[in-house]
């Protein structure tokens, strides 16, 4: 299965939190990773914005990801979040055996 890293945005570590917590319990995603401090600067309806966000990187498998991204926009509280799969190409066999086994397809719980 090709393993997957999803990069979110979330507007603070508990938006994050919450986000990633929800989607491993589920096994939407293996693992979620959280890095703080982060600061955008973007367009946003015509003019440019900037604020302080926090990272959100799930590792999960091309099977899973339509399901991920609709459940991080029902949890997300920005109007447009940003939701970005990036396909991991390489990496430690075990490693993405262990993504694949985590992120079991089917119903989540």
């Amino acid at each position: 299965m090709p393993a997957l890293f999803v990069y979110v945005t979330a507007p603070d570590q508990e938006v994050a939190t919450n986000i990633g917590r929800i989607l491993v319990e589920e096994r939407l995603a293996a693992c979620a990773n959280i890095i703080e401090g982060m600061r955008s600067i973007y367009w946003w309806q015509g003019r440019v914005e900037q604020a302080d966000e926090t990272v959100l990187i799930l590792k999960t498998k091309d099977t899973r990801l339509t399901a991920l991204i609709e459940r991080v926009e029902a949890l997300h509280p920005y109007e447009t979040p940003c939701v970005t799969a990036f396909k991991v190409e390489n990496g430690a066999r075990g490693y993405l055996d262990w993504i694949d086994a985590e992120t079991r397809d089917g119903p989540t719980s």
